[in-house]
């Protein structure tokens, strides 16, 4: 017969067995979702094309976010509205992430394309990890292993061979304007994971109050410049479904993978939609895909490997 102490050891055993499994299943869903949001958002660029042959760039990015903020708020409502979430203190964050993931990156990338390749600006975006790695050790004091730097850095370097050959300097000024943009996301990036790792606001007005900030000032910009009029029905189709699925879904999907998910492993697997662009941009035009970037989008998927392999 087996002992008190005996017995109280397979039971802490057993404990940690199903922490330790549950924590593995949280951590799998967050990477699932972390990949399902790489996938929506390469299909961003192929819906913006159609949106914009009926409305300008900041009038689009405008409606598309500020609607996404429209659909949720009723949510928002439902779950205890502004006078719960965000918890007080908040305000400010939430007004400074809206800032940065909207007018300032989102315009940065439609300014910049006008004067730089689209393969250049997908390939300026891929590094989104680099900037974000750095942020994250200064800020979150979130350090990675050596095995998720090797994954980076193979996956930053899958993601030049598979842009390589349509590579193009372009406008020095603008590849510069991009990269802050990129920057600003990573900034925002940061301190999204920051406030989902507190727990000090819940996802929904994490996604929420950004998207209402950075899209109703969009809106504001816009009105002077494009006459922000509301698109033809036509255009509609288009902002809807950015709205719904490319926004407020895949914004709440990325905000639920920062509870988990350090910064860097989160975005890293966003560094996969550039390239998941450029291969539907290419399938859609009927260009061949070359064989340099079948190895560079390997190499791509084994860094990006690399850096979710982490125990729990």
């Amino acid at each position: 017969m087996k002992n008190d102490s005996g017995e109280a050891s397979e039971i802490r055993a057993g404990a940690a067995g199903s922490l330790l499994r549950r924590g593995l299943q949280t951590r799998l869903a967050a990477v699932g979702a972390g990949l399902l949001v790489s996938g929506i958002w390469a299909s961003s660029f192929v819906i913006i094309k159609l949106g914009l042959a009926h409305t300008g760039p900041l009038t689009l990015a405008g409606w598309r976010y500020f609607t996404a903020f429209l659909l949720l708020l009723p949510l928002m409502a439902f779950d205890g509205g502004l006078r719960r979430n965000p918890a007080p203190g908040q305000w400010l964050r939430l007004i400074l992430m809206g800032l940065l993931a909207y007018p300032l990156s989102n315009g940065a990338l439609f300014w910049g394309l006008q004067y730089v390749p689209a393969t250049t600006g997908a390939f300026l975006h891929s590094l989104l990890p680099l900037p974000t790695l750095f942020l994250a050790i200064v800020w979150l004091r979130e350090v990675p292993s050596q095995l998720q730097i090797m994954g980076l850095v193979v996956a930053l370097a899958g993601s030049g061979l598979f842009f390589s050959p349509g590579l193009s300097a372009g406008s020095p000024l603008a590849v510069m304007v991009i990269f802050v943009g990129v920057l600003a996301f990573a900034i925002f990036a940061v301190l999204s994971r920051e406030a989902a790792r507190a727990g000090k606001i819940s996802t929904l007005p994490l996604t929420a109050v950004p998207l209402g900030v950075g899209g109703g000032l969009l809106l504001l910009v816009a009105l002077p410049l494009e006459g922000a009029a509301p698109p033809p029905p036509e255009g509609w189709a288009a902002i809807l479904w950015l709205a719904v699925v490319n926004t407020a879904l895949a914004y709440l999907l990325y905000n639920w993978c920062l509870r988990t998910l350090m910064a860097l492993e989160s975005n890293v697997l966003l560094s996969l939609s550039p390239l998941a662009t450029a291969l539907m941009a290419s399938l859609l035009l009927g260009e061949r895909v070359t064989a340099l970037q079948v190895i560079g989008l390997a190499v791509t998927i084994l860094g990006v490997l690399l850096v979710q392999w982490k125990r729990v």
